[in-house]
């Protein structure tokens, strides 16, 4: 997975669990994600899924903050069942 926050990229479900440890220290109760685009294209072995989203949180300086960001994710049908393959968060660079 590629994220938005330290590290860049995680390998491994370990690391990956990981890495909500730190979502979830900075996010706010109820965590609530919200999708304002979804484009999803599938064939027999493989899709992946674009979406812009919104979740919000407080940063360490105390700043709550609204995060608009782009999350990917791509599928392959592994021995029948679709498994994520790739996952990568962006949000918008400053100007």
């Amino acid at each position: 997975m590629f994220d938005v926050p330290p590290p860049l990229q995680s390998k491994g479900i370990d690391a990956y669990r990981r890495t909500w440890d730190v979502f979830f220290a900075w996010s706010h109760e109820p965590v609530k994600f919200d999708i304002s685009e979804l484009h999803v294209t599938a064939g027999v072995e493989v899709a992946f899924a674009a979406a812009v989203m919104r979740c919000a949180g407080r940063e360490s300086s105390g700043e709550d903050v609204d995060l608009e960001f782009r999350l990917t994710v791509g599928l392959q049908k592994v021995d029948g069942e679709w498994v994520v393959t790739h996952e990568h968060h962006s949000i918008p660079a400053e100007g």
